[in-house]
């Protein structure tokens, strides 16, 4: 019986390993929950081209946005566990969806492994051109003189530009209309055509449209000011002391996909985002890199987790 059990035992990590030196087998899917053009969709990209060079296999960036990315993220968990679908999505669908959706259809530390973090971007206040004002404390004074004269977009409720936007109108005691959209492009498109007026965007989707003067930028979101845009202040440098938001983006694969693969997957991302041909794509586009591994992502999510937790129950923040 026990020379039976070491053969089973032996036979299941041999078919784990030969399936990890297999690997790819054909061609890879990186999904990502949102539409296309956004930030999120600008890194699976860029990684996938770097990873078909590595793996000498057609990788390619499958868009499946809906549900508040429950959408993308029922497609990778239902895919054959095998490492041939991947997930790519921004940190709000770790952190911030199964506080506001109780009801999500998926769980976080039991349906997904994580993989990396890929990148990190600064939030940018943005505004239509047209909007008579320069700076924070222009649009702070504009909304409080006309408190119902002003709606801000965000990619969706519960995102990133969401809790963002509640998080500076609780800060500078305003109110502002709430207009959420599925994903940054169209909110974008409606922002260009005034049909809202703010919005607090991934720098990386908003930078073309500044530099093109389609839209002005006020402030940047992050505690630091952004390589990308050194002259544009931030919002705690316009006068609301500690304001600090920024969005960061992983990749992840189905939980029961065999140990060690997804220790081959992350090895191969890792060494992939930091080659110099995907840094410099990214920081092009500003992103900043990150490649710092499975064990990092699993203490990130739990640390904003319980970090946004905080802020939506304390200012009561609902989504719509």
């Amino acid at each position: 019986m026990l020379t039976r059990l070491s053969c089973v035992l032996a036979l299941v990590v041999m078919t784990a390993t030969a399936g990890a030196e297999d690997f790819p087998s054909r061609n890879v899917t990186i999904v990502s929950p949102y539409q296309a053009g956004g930030t999120s969709d600008i890194i699976a990209r860029v990684l996938a081209q770097g990873l078909q060079k590595r793996w000498r296999n057609t990788v390619v960036v499958e868009n499946k946005p809906g549900a508040n990315g429950a959408i993308g993220v029922s497609t990778v968990i239902h895919a054959p566990h095998d490492g041939h679908t991947l997930l790519a999505v921004a940190s709000s669908a770790l952190t911030l969806n199964p506080i506001f959706y109780p009801k999500l259809g998926y769980d976080v530390g039991r349906d997904l492994a994580p993989i990396t973090r890929t990148g990190n971007v600064a939030n940018v206040l943005v505004i239509n051109k047209d909007l008579p004002v320069t700076d924070v404390q222009g649009l702070i004074a504009l909304a409080r003189r006309k408190p119902d004269a002003l709606a801000y977009a965000s990619q969706g409720s519960g995102s990133n530009g969401h809790i963002t936007g509640e998080m500076f109108k609780q800060r500078a005691d305003i109110e502002m209309l709430h207009v959420p959209y599925k994903g940054s492009v169209p909110a974008v498109q409606d922002l260009l055509g005034g049909r809202v007026q703010v919005m607090f965007d991934n720098l990386p989707t908003a930078l073309p449209l500044i530099r093109g003067g389609q839209l002005r930028a006020l402030a940047m979101t992050t505690a630091e000011r952004a390589p990308a845009m050194p002259e544009e202040p931030t919002i705690a440098e316009s006068g609301l002391a500690g304001f600090d938001t920024s969005a960061w983006f992983a990749l992840l694969v189905a939980k029961s996909t065999p140990e060690p693969l997804r220790a081959q997957i992350e090895r191969d991302v890792v060494e992939t985002l930091k080659s110099d041909e995907v840094r410099e794509r990214l920081l092009a586009s500003g992103i900043d890199v990150l490649a710092d591994g499975s064990a990092v992502l699993v203490k990130r999510i739990a640390d904003d987790s319980a970090k946004w937790r905080d802020v939506v129950t304390k200012a009561n923040i609902k989504v719509e």
